[in-house]
C-alpha cells in the first residue's frame, strides 16, 4: 500500500543557499592564498586525524553488532514472495495514472493478454511451513511462489485471507523450517531502535534500521480498499508507524524489536511518490497472529464484536459527557437487538475509556483490544456516562460478516502436454521449421509457455527446440513426456535448449508437483 500525504518540507532559502555557496567559495579562495604566501597556518591538524578512541565508540559498536546479530538471527526465516495473476477483462480500470493518453490503448491491450506478476515478503511462522504476510500480498493472485534465503523455491498454497486486517497466510511444504520469535507490541515504546526486513523493490532480505515514530496510529488505507461497504466498516487498524525504510515489496516482512522478536508486519507507507519518505506501518504482531491463528484453524477470522458503533471523542463531548480528557470511544448505537453488550447495561452516550484495565484513548484502539479476544470471550469495560465512571463486564459475539473464500490456485495451473514443467510442445514439421526460422525439421520444439511455467521466469523459450533432458537426446514428443513424467515431484530438471540460429542454452528449473 502507498497512499499520497501532503508532507511539509523544509527548505533552504535560495538567496541564502546561493551566498553560502558563493562565501564557501570565497573562504576556500583567500585560504589557498594565505597558505601559497608563506603565513603561518597555526591550527592543530594533528586534532584531525586522530582516531576516536575505543571507549568513545563503544557505544555505537555495540549497536552495530546488535543489528548484526539481529538480522543473521531473524532473516533466514523471512521469505519472498513472487505472484501471479492471469490477464483479466477488466484490466482498463488498473492503468496506472500518468499513463499518456496516446499509450493507454498500448497498456490496456498489454495488460489483458500478460499475466500480472507482484512480489512481496512473509515470514515463517512454524516448522511445517505456514506463512504470514499481507492479505494485499496474495489477494486474487492464480499463482503464489515462495523463495527462502538460501534461494529454495516453493509453489505455496493459501490457507486463508482477512482483507479487514490485511493478514493472510500461505504455506509451504516440508519441515524444519526456521521460524521467527514473536514479541509483545504492547510493551514497545516510541522511540525505540527496530528493524524492518523484506523484499523491496526487487531487491531480496533487505534489512534497514528505524525507531518506532508512534503507536495505534490509524491512515484509513485498509478499510478504504475494500469495495464491499460491510467489511470495510470491519476495517481495524492499530498500526505502529516507524521511520524505518520501508517501500514496494517490504509489504508482509517483519518489524523487529531489539530483542530479535517480531513486533509487526510492514503494511503501509504514506507517501507522495509511493516510495519511502520515512513514513512506514506495521500491523502489531500480536493482532496479526491472532487472525493467523484463526486462518489457519478455521480459514476465516473468528472476528469478535462487542456489538456496537462507536464514535471519536470530540472536545465538546468533553463538557457534554463530564469526562476527565479528550480520551475514550462514544457508544453511539447497537448493531444488533438484544446484545450482550446491551443486556450488561451498556447504553447509548457510555463513553468507553478503558477494557480489562487497558486504557482506551481512540476508537481504533478500542477496536484492536476488542478485536484481539475471541467470541464468546467476557471483557470488563471501564465506562463513563455522564460525570459518572462505572465498570460492566460484557460477553464479545461473533461478526456475522461472511468469510473470504480463498481463491488462489496452488498447484493446478491449466495442464499443457507438459503439465508439470508447464509447456506445450510439438514435433518440429517441417512447415513448423519454416516458420520459426529452423534450417531442418526434425525434433520437439516448445509451442507455449504458461505464465505459471518454472520456464517463464527465466526467458521467453517459445518456440525453442528442446535438444536434451537431463543428458538424455530428445528426439519425440513421447519421448520429452515420459522423461519429465518420470521425475520425482518438485525435482529438479535439467534441460539443453536451442534457438533457431543453433545457440544452446542449459536451463535447470524445479518441477510442479
Amino acid at each position: 500500500y502507498a497512499t499520497p500525504r501532503k508532507m511539509s518540507k523544509t527548505m533552504l532559502d535560495p538567496v541564502r543557499a546561493k551566498a553560502r555557496v558563493i562565501g564557501i567559495t570565497a573562504a576556500s579562495f583567500v585560504g589557498g592564498l594565505l597558505l601559497a604566501s608563506g603565513l603561518e597556518w597555526t591550527a592543530d591538524l594533528n586534532a584531525f586525524q586522530a582516531a576516536p578512541s575505543s571507549q568513545e565508540v563503544q557505544p555505537l559498536a555495540e549497536l552495530s553488532e546488535s543489528f548484526i546479530s539481529i538480522s543473521e538471527s531473524v532473516t533466514p526465516a523471512v521469505v519472498s514472495i513472487r505472484t501471479e495473476r492471469a490477464p483479466r477483462a477488466d484490466a482498463d480500470g488498473r492503468i496506472p495514472d500518468g499513463v499518456p493518453e496516446q499509450f493507454r490503448d498500448l497498456f490496456r491491450e498489454r495488460m489483458e493478454h500478460e499475466p500480472q506478476r507482484a512480489g512481496g515478503t512473509g515470514f515463517i511462522i512454524s516448522e511445517d511451513g505456514y506463512i504470514v504476510t499481507n492479505n494485499h500480498v496474495v489477494a486474487d493472485a492464480d499463482v503464489i511462489n515462495v523463495v527462502t534465503m538460501d534461494r529454495r523455491e516453493y509453489r505455496a498454497e493459501l490457507v486463508g485471507r482477512d482483507p479487514t486486517t490485511d493478514v493472510a497466510v500461505i504455506r509451504i511444504q516440508g519441515d524444519n523450517f526456521p521460524t521467527v520469535r514473536i514479541g509483545d507490541p504492547s510493551a514497545i515504546r516510541v522511540g525505540e531502535w527496530v528493524l524492518a526486513i523484506g523484499n523491496p523493490l526487487g531487491l531480496d532480505f533487505t534489512v534497514t534500521a528505524g525507531i518506532v515514530s508512534a503507536k495505534d496510529r490509524s491512515i484509513n488505507i485498509i478499510g478504504s480498499s475494500i469495495e464491499d461497504p460491510n467489511l470495510s466498516a470491519l476495517a481495524v487498524e492499530s498500526f505502529i508507524q516507524t521511520d524505518a525504510a520501508i517501500n514496494p515489496g517490504n509489504s508482509g516482512g517483519p518489524l523487529v524489536n531489539i530483542r530479535g522478536e517480531v513486533v509487526g508486519m510492514n503494511t503501509a507507507i504514506a507517501s507522495n511518490t509511493g516510495l519511502s519518505a520515512g513514513y512506514g506501518f506495521a500491523v502489531p504482531i500480536n493482532l496479526a497472529r491472532h487472525v493467523a491463528d484463526d486462518l489457519i484453524r478455521y480459514g476465516r477470522w473468528r472476528r469478535s464484536l462487542l456489538g456496537v458503533s462507536i464514535n471519536e471523542v470530540f472536545i465538546e463531548d468533553v463538557e457534554a459527557f463530564g469526562l476527565p480528557s479528550v480520551a475514550g470511544a462514544v457508544v453511539q448505537a447497537f448493531t444488533r437487538p438484544n446484545t450482550p453488550a446491551e443486556r450488561a447495561g451498556l447504553r447509548q452516550g457510555d463513553v468507553i475509556v478503558a477494557v480489562d484495565g487497558e486504557p482506551v484513548r481512540r476508537v481504533n484502539e478500542l477496536q484492536r483490544i476488542i478485536a484481539s479476544h475471541r467470541p464468546g470471550d467476557e471483557v470488563r469495560l471501564d465506562v463513563i456516562r455522564y460525570g459518572d465512571r462505572r465498570s460492566l463486564d460484557v460477553q464479545l459475539i461473533e461478526s456475522d460478516a461472511p468469510p473470504v473464500v480463498a481463491t488462489a490456485s496452488t498447484a493446478s495451473a491449466p495442464a499443457a502436454t507438459s503439465g508439470r514443467l508447464g509447456v506445450s510442445v510439438a514435433p518440429l514439421s517441417t512447415e513448423l521449421a519454416e516458420t520459426l526460422g529452423y534450417p531442418n525439421p526434425g525434433g520437439v520444439v516448445i509451442q507455449e509457455v504458461e505464465s505459471s511455467s518454472p520456464l517463464a521466469e527465466r526467458f521467453d523459450f517459445e518456440g525453442f527446440k528442446v535438444v536434451q533432458v537431463d543428458g538424455q537426446p530428445v528426439s519425440e514428443v513421447p519421448q520429452f513426456e515420459r522423461l519429465i513424467r518420470e521425475k520425482a515431484p518438485r525435482s529438479v530438471v535439467s534441460l539443453v535448449l536451442a534457438s533457431p540460429n543453433g545457440d544452446q542454452r542449459i536451463v535447470n528449473v524445479r518441477l510442479r508437483n
